[in-house]
């Protein structure tokens, strides 16, 4: 995964499938046997784009049973609910073959890696399917350079297998045969091929620790090693080894991606919160806005209703007997007077508070078209993250679940085999 730090590194990591319905998901992902697809970074117009270095000549579960018919294979002393299957995924940040042209560097790469998964895992016969995907989208590469950039990377299943020695046992009849070597079987063995192997020094001998036994090394942080040193005499100099101690090497390809997005989702949910904000402090604008407007439309309405009608104002004085003049009595005249006052306080307070209800309305109207700008923007930024927030909020689970198991195994493996460690004695690299 990429650091920000302008390194390019190799990134090798292996996943158990440790039941039929593990293998079919893989199989679905790996050989695009599916119309949809949740991980919408998937583009199925390039999928033609994809690269089998060995293509599957069967459904993973058929080949595999098919391989221990023909002797290829023994499960021979394997418990019943033992792991059969890995996936090994080969991988280098996207930028690495952005800088280098792209999909046809991605292509003659992983033609080398697939080299040294076929050396890993001990032969290519053990090897059910080597994809390369070239369909899968780096969005936030992509969004960053304003152009489509892709994940290149290579997923490796296999069968996990170990040369095993089966001894003629004490019940031979030939004496001279017992103990010996009766014949060697390929076992299928995921504890034995992944076993932790001991630290060796400059003679090739294995370190001990203070107490005097072996220091070992964990056979995933082995891994890196061999994938890293393999490129290296590949050709492929201007890369480095994964960081030691990584999570990386420990979590599964599903875990691995959703890790990797992390960055890019926390910054669009950012930008909803952010939006959000703008969005209240719209709504609250638009609300203060409407009680002034009905503030002043109160306002308004009581202006007009003191003011003096034109009925009210013809039944006042009387004609005149001779000539048409209107008489009015000092009352009626000191009333007209002050209606008449009032009349043009009157126009002039409603013309003044027509121009600012008209002000207040078109405040009222920008306030609005603001609100429901940004209102279109949070939507559609919240319908962006959606998926993501909820394959985070899956992943995180499954993170925690599987974490918590390898702890699990790690300790109770530990604790069997070494039991000096429970009380923190021992180290292992």
């Amino acid at each position: 995964m990429a650091r920000n730090d302008g390194i390019d590194r190799t990134v090798a990591r292996n996943q158990d499938l440790g039941n039929p319905a593990d293998v079919a998901k893989v199989q679905e992902h790996n050989e695009r046997e599916k119309d949809s697809y949740s991980n919408q970074d998937i583009v199925p117009e390039r999928t033609s784009l994809n690269v089998h270095f060995k293509a599957p000549t069967d459904d993973y579960i058929k080949m595999f049973e098919q391989m221990e018919q023909d002797g290829v294979i023994s499960t021979r002393g394997l418990k019943p609910d033992a792991v059969k299957y890995g996936e090994l995924v080969f991988d280098v940040n996207s930028a690495y073959f952005y800088n280098h042209g792209g999909y046809e560097f991605a292509k003659q790469f992983y033609a080398d890696a697939y080299k040294a998964a076929a050396e890993i895992v001990g032969g290519e016969q053990y090897i059910l399917s080597a994809v390369m995907h070239a369909d899968e989208r780096n969005r936030a590469m992509s969004e960053a350079l304003g152009e489509d950039v892709y994940h290149y990377h290579l997923h490796v299943v296999y069968i996990p297998v170990v040369e095993k020695q089966i001894l003629w046992s004490k019940r031979c009849k030939d004496e001279a045969l017992r103990g010996t070597v009766k014949e060697v079987i390929t076992q299928v063995s995921r504890s034995k091929k992944w076993e932790s192997k001991p630290v060796l020094d400059e003679d090739g001998n294995p370190m001990l620790n203070a107490r005097g036994k072996k220091i070992l090394r964990s056979s995933y942080s082995v891994l890196q090693d061999d994938f890293f040193h393999f490129m290296r005499v590949a050709g492929y100099t201007d890369l480095e080894r994964g960081e030691r101690g990584s999570t990386e090497e420990h979590l599964t390809v599903t875990q691995f991606k959703v890790q990797a997005e992390q960055q890019w989702l926390e910054t669009v949910a950012g930008q909803v919160a952010q939006a959000e904000q703008s969005l209240e402090d719209a709504k609250a604008a638009t609300a203060k806005q409407k009680k002034k407007l009905e503030s002043l439309q109160k306002e308004t309405k009581a202006a007009k209703t003191i003011a003096l009608t034109v009925q009210d104002i013809e039944v006042m004085g009387k004609k005149a007997t001779f000539g048409n003049n209107i008489t009015l009595t000092p009352d009626e005249c000191d009333t007209l007077k002050r209606y008449a006052v009032n009349g043009i306080i009157a126009n002039a307070d409603n013309k003044r508070l027509k121009e600012k209800l008209a002000s207040a309305e078109k405040t009222v109207s920008i306030w609005k078209q603001r609100y429901e700008a940004v209102n279109e923007k949070y939507m559609e930024l919240k319908q962006k993250a959606q998926p993501f927030l909820d394959a985070l909020e899956i992943a995180s689970e499954k993170v925690r679940a599987f974490i918590n198991s390898i702890l699990i195994r790690g300790k109770q493996t530990q604790e069997h085999e070494h039991p000096a460690r429970k009380r923190g004695q021992d180290m292992e690299l």
